[in-house]
């Protein structure tokens, strides 16, 4: 990737905190230029939430051409683009075949690897590292700098472990499945050192409803297929979860940053549920017609609009809600209009977000003004830092590795460069 300038001096050291995409692509990168690697994580293996992205098909990347793709970081595209430009989808395509593992794109433009998991790649990535002379130090948290500037952890028996390197890359990770490895600690020691870290939210997550006891009952685990879902302006088309602490799913997780954002300015929010969104309100009125007397309301939903019970129950739940307040009419003497405008914007009250734990991701950490365009960080020179930890977010849909994987060769190489040209730490 990187040709060695350090043919006729040592080689220098590059000490990596944490063993995720992003921490291992970095390593990668340096150890391919010469340089001395040896990566630090708190969990016994390396790998874990990469592991768990797999399960149910790894989603490496996107199609979509780069014009497309980059906008989809929001208000961090600019900053991340040169990253993206110098290892974007096609790359990643090209790494993932050379490690043997084809890829293909599925019907949605995201891509896949051949195999569809995680392990195979992992494993072959791994022998890659071991092959450039990697060294891993699992086990090990960091918990900071000694007052000389080393880099201190927690070792395997509890005891403290001090080590020195030319630079350290920090990647590790954001604050979701803390038990996998990315547990957010590292805000702490940062915020410490002088370091812009925003406030850590969770991503491509969950929200909350005060769903009555018998809806959640009846209906917690039960789909809500093929709806719009529009709330915070934006509209979004795809799949909903039933859960019994509110909604999940890939139409939730894509709206759930402008939703949290509302959620967090005004207490709560309104998510509008389109049940039948691809038939005008007239139409579905004209369906509707007149009720059967001897015909209960659910089976009239059915029948006249093919509704499955969750969304059948769904509109009974936000009526419930609303007669609470004494705002509606009963159901049973709704018009046919009335009630097809009910069905094509059924009201949920979003309370709040799923706990960070639970998220696909995490939105927040060190804000790009506190590091240059090489990664480093501005106040610690030989520091840099990538990956979920960097103040960014984006959808699911390959989005999130591409770009982990992209700032981790972007550090590597920012490391790289520094190293070279005899960079010193500041006193």
């Amino acid at each position: 990737m990187i040709s060695s300038p350090y043919a006729s001096r040592a080689a220098p050291t590059l000490t990596i905190i944490g063993a995720g995409p992003a921490g291992l692509m970095a390593a990668e990168v340096a150890a391919e230029a010469g340089a001395t690697v040896t990566v630090y994580d708190r969990m016994p293996s390396v790998g874990r939430k990469f592991l768990l992205a797999g399960r149910g098909g790894l989603n490496l990347t996107h199609s979509e051409p780069l014009e497309a793709f980059v906008p989809r970081y929001g208000s961090a595209a600019a900053v991340l683009r040169p990253a993206l430009d110098a290892f974007g989808p096609d790359a990643l395509r090209a790494w993932s075949a050379a490690l043997g593992q084809a890829t293909f794109i599925g019907s949605s433009g995201r891509v896949f690897p051949a195999s569809f998991k995680t392990s195979p790649l992992l494993r072959a990535w791994l022998r890659r590292l071991d092959q450039r002379g990697v060294t891993f130090k699992p086990r090990h948290r960091w918990t900071g700098w000694t007052t000389d500037g080393g880099l201190l952890f927690e070792g395997p028996d509890g005891a403290a472990v001090v080590a020195h390197a030319d630079a350290t890359l920090l990647a590790l990770g954001g604050a979701t499945w803390p038990q996998l490895g990315s547990d957010g600690a590292w805000v702490e020691p940062l915020r410490q050192a002088g370091v812009d870290v925003a406030p850590l939210r969770p991503a491509n997550c969950g929200m909350t409803v005060d769903w009555s006891v018998m809806f959640r009952e009846r209906f917690e685990g039960h789909p809500l297929k093929n709806v719009a879902l529009t709330g915070a302006g934006q509209t979004v088309r795809g799949d909903a979860m039933v859960t019994r602490a509110g909604l999940e799913g890939g139409a939730v997780y894509a709206l759930s940053a402008p939703l949290r954002d509302a959620i967090q300015a005004q207490g709560g929010t309104t998510l509008l549920v389109a049940l039948r969104p691809d038939i005008d309100t007239p139409t579905l009125a004209r369906r509707l017609g007149d009720r059967p007397s001897k015909q209960s309301f659910s089976t009239y939903l059915r029948k006249s609009l093919k509704l499955s019970p969750a969304a059948i129950g769904l509109v009974q739940e936000a009526h419930h809600v609303a007669a609470a307040t004494g705002h509606t009419e009963p159901l049973a003497d709704m018009s046919p209009e009335r009630l097809a405008a009910l069905v094509k914007a059924v009201p949920v009250r979003l309370t709040g977000t799923a706990p960070m734990a639970r998220a696909i991701s995490s939105a927040g950490g060190i804000r790009f003004d506190a590091i240059g365009p090489d990664y480093m960080l501005r106040m610690h020179p030989g520091v840099f830092a990538a990956g979920e930890m960097l103040d960014w977010e984006a959808p699911t849909g390959g989005y999130l590795l591409q770009a982990n994987f992209a700032t981790g060769a972007a550090a590597a190489r920012g490391a790289l460069a520094w190293l070279a040209a005899g960079g010193s730490r500041a006193p």
